[in-house]
């Protein structure tokens, strides 16, 4: 089979959803207002907890840093998708492949870390109360966020790099809306052996003990409840990790998704409407399920919002 090299192959073809003129004026229309509701929400919870200071606490702080990393982990596959739509073009070059491939990684691997260090937050709120203002203080927190920042990028770097040492194939359709690194490694004509084991194992490390940290902090946190004796006690102890904890199944319960449906189904369109899920939906959920189950959080985001309203009507009135 005639083979070309990642110097001379200029494009990869994504697929995307469908060939049908109508339906993908209609996943245009879907994806746009998803990925506009993803970025104004996220923009909002970050501008509210900057703005108010009585959120200026660890976890709103990793909250913050959360919903940073779903802006940039929506923005690394949508944008180009709906570029490619809207121009009628499958194309997206090699470079630009390898660029998408990487920051997908990056931001995946934020969200799973920072999931797991706003895990461990609650489990030093709920199990070490009287401690938790001394081990939570303000520079172990930014060690903690720039940590998780710092080993998302490390953990990419492996994982894009040895795709450049790949010769690809003539066939360079990926079947898929952005260049899922699974689904580029099917493309090559060499040997992928060394990518599969740096892939397994930068996820069994990245992605698994991260959910056994959670899986441990939340098997403390539950047993500290148990142990209180009020049920309004024990109501008050839960509501202050409920919406982390619904997150964390969101985006856990959506990442299995993905991988199920592309063991069982590797083919099948099924694979990208769970990759779309856990791609679009998680970002764009995450901030309704902190706005609406955390009073603090809606008090901060009235005040933003009446701000901006009284802002914009200033300048629309002008100077006297």
């Amino acid at each position: 089979m005639e083979k070309e090299n990642q110097t001379g192959c200029r494009n990869f073809l994504l697929l995307g959803f469908t060939e049908d003129s109508g339906l993908q004026s209609f996943f245009f229309g879907l994806l746009l207002s998803m990925y506009l509701v993803t970025i104004t929400g996220n923009l909002l919870i970050i501008l509210a907890i900057i703005s108010d200071p009585h959120l200026h606490t660890p976890m709103y702080f990793f909250l913050s840093n959360l919903s940073l990393a779903d802006i940039g982990f929506t923005s690394t596959t949508i944008p180009k998708t709906l570029l490619n739509i809207h121009t009628q073009s499958k194309l997206i070059s090699f470079p630009g492949c390898i660029t998408q491939i990487f920051f997908f990684i990056v931001f995946g691997c934020l969200d799973n870390l920072l999931l797991t260090v706003m895990a461990y937050d609650r489990f030093v709120a709920i199990c070490h109360p009287l401690h938790y203002v001394v081990i939570m203080n303000s520079c172990f927190c930014g060690k903690l966020a720039l940590g998780s920042w710092l080993i998302s990028v490390m953990s990419s770097l492996p994982e894009t790099l040895t795709v450049l040492r790949l010769s690809f194939c003539i066939n360079m359709e990926i079947p898929h809306f952005f260049c899922d690194l699974p689904e580029v490694l099917k493309l090559a004509c060499s040997d992928t052996l060394v990518n599969n084991i740096v892939v397994y194992s930068i996820t069994i490390a990245i992605a698994g003990f991260p959910f056994s940290g959670i899986l441990l902090s939340y098997y403390q946190i539950f047993s500290s409840i148990l142990r209180i004796p009020s049920a309004g006690g024990k109501y008050k102890a839960f509501s202050t990790c409920g919406s982390h904890l619904l997150v964390v199944f969101l985006f856990y319960a959506m990442v299995l998704g993905v991988y199920l449906s592309s063991a069982a189904m590797p083919s099948s369109r099924m694979n990208l409407i769970a990759s779309l899920m856990y791609t679009v939906v998680t970002p764009m959920l995450n901030p309704f399920i902190y706005s609406l189950r955390n009073k603090d959080m809606q008090k901060a985001l009235g005040k933003l919002l009446r701000k901006m309203m009284l802002l914009g009507e200033g300048t629309i009135a002008g100077p006297p």
